[in-house]
Order: C-alpha cells, then structure tokens, then sequence
C-alpha cells in the first residue's frame, strides 16, 4: 500500500524505505512474470533459444520467475506460521476449557446444536443454519468477554481529547485494557461467573439487551472505525467449529481440575489444552 501510495501521491511515504522498495520490486517482478506469457505463447522453442533478442529476453523472465516463486514460498511458510498461532486456535480453546466445566451449558449447547443440525444426518454447514445456533453464538460472545485473545487496543490521539475525564494532548497513545473492561462491574453482574445467558435471548436481564449496556462494554474484536473486519468471518469460523466437534463428539477435558494454561503478551494464548474426545453415542 505504501509503495502504491508513494507512485501516484505527490507526497512521498519515507518510513521503512527498504520495505518500500521490496514491495515495488515484488509487483514489478509480479507483472514482468504475468505479461512474459506472451514469449512462451506466441513463440517457438527454437526461437526461445537462439533467437538474440528473444533468448536474453526469456532468460530474464525465467530468472524473474524464481525470484518471485522465492518470495511466495518464504511468504507461505511465514503466513502458515501466522495461522498457526491465530487468536481463532486459543479462542476455541478457552471456549472448550469454559464449556467443559459447565455441564448445563454444554449440554444447552449441544441440544441447540442438534435441533438445528440433526444427530444421524450428513449436513452442509449453511450460513442460514448456522445463524439459529443463537446460544451457541451467545456462549461464544461470553467466551470473549471473560477471556478475552486481545489484551489491549491501543489509540493515537491526533487531536488534544478528554478521555476517561482527563484532558489529554496530541500526540498521546492510549492503551484500553480490555479484560479490564470486560470485568468491570459498572458493566457486569458476576463479571468472574461464565454465563452465556447474559447475551441469549430467553434471559431478561438487562446484560443481554445492546441498548441497556454500553456499546464498548464488550470490545473482543475493537470498536469504533477501526474495529476487525473480519469479525463476522471469526463467528461463523467458531460456530462451524462448534457444530462439527460437539455435533460429532463427546469432548472432554482429561484433567478437570487442572487450570487454564495461557501465556500473556500483547495476545493471551493457551499453552495447551488435553482433552479426550470420542464419537458421540447417538440413538440409532
């Protein structure tokens, strides 16, 4: 985006200059690679060879080629070991850990699950279906609020603000602590009690209600204009998740009475997670 910027902005972007110009490498090998078709295309082998002009030009292509398989390689190996520790792999952890020590909870959950998709049935999980999982959705929103994957968000203030009754100057960073937030008792009853009735529709209380609580009482994906794009995608990820493993399986934690093992950064993350897992007796 920076190098993009920088070629049709008259105003130049200098930070991170080497980043820059190895984004601009890479679209230009990119498009080198892509418009070079027409050299295998339209002319013979023979002619690739030893054809001058056309023999220097094509070994420059096949060059290019290796650079940019190159770059996609390291970029695939450094994007599988991103997705290897996304926050969607310790929020489905922490949503078994909570679960499994809530048998009325889990057992809610896994009738919901079977009204909607039938035990004994090959099901395709449709984003219609799965938006009626709304106490599965519920517990997933609970899930967040009490363990939270994000720690902090952080804001830069271009403009002198008053935030929290205090008068702050441009320039300043501020950091909102979230699972302060979402333990706060001006905002939470119980705040330390896993209760997924706080967000379903069968409960009266107020929590569940967005109007009645306040709209950054609950911030698991951001808020404001910033807040993560793909939030719908990560709900549907969680409920598909929920559907097939507690649709299909009995799951358990091998150690109930171990405690939860998470490591802290910028992230919470589960260090792991033995459960036992076996096919669900169902009736025939």
């Amino acid at each position: 985006m920076a190098s993009y910027y920088n070629v049709h902005s008259p105003e130049k972007i200098t930070l991170s200059n080497a980043l820059i110009e190895d984004s601009e490498k890479f679209i230009e090998r990119f498009t080198d690679y892509h418009f070079g078709f027409s050299y295998f295309i339209y002319f013979s082998s023979f002619l690739r060879h030893y054809m001058p002009f056309i023999r220097s030009k094509v070994k420059y292509l096949l060059k290019n080629r290796d650079h940019l398989f190159e770059t996609l390689d390291m970029i695939i190996k450094k994007r599988r070991k991103e997705i290897e520790e996304i926050p969607m792999a310790n929020a489905f952890s922490f949503l078994v850990y909570y679960v499994c020590h809530s048998p009325h909870v889990k057992q809610k959950m896994i009738d919901e699950i079977d009204s909607v998709f039938p035990p004994n049935t090959s099901f395709n999980l449709k984003y219609d279906d799965l938006l009626k999982l709304e106490y599965c959705d519920a517990i997933i929103n609970e899930v967040g609020r009490i363990m939270p994957v994000g720690n902090e968000i952080r804001r830069y203030l271009a403009n002198p603000a008053e935030v929290a009754g205090y008068q702050w100057e441009a320039g300043t960073m501020i950091h909102i602590h979230i699972n302060g937030i979402h333990s706060h008792k001006n905002h939470w009853s119980n705040p330390e009690i896993f209760d997924p009735d706080r967000f379903y529709k069968e409960n009266d209380n107020n929590e569940m209600n967005d109007k009645a609580r306040h709209k950054f009482s609950l911030i698991p994906f951001g808020g404001g204009l910033r807040i993560c794009p793909g939030r719908k995608l990560a709900m549907i990820e969680l409920l598909s998740l929920m559907v097939t493993v507690f649709g299909k399986y009995d799951v358990d934690l091998v150690d109930i009475n171990a405690p939860l093992n998470t490591k802290s950064g910028s992230l919470t993350t589960c260090g792991g997670l033995p459960v036992r897992i076996r096919s669900r007796k169902l009736p025939v």
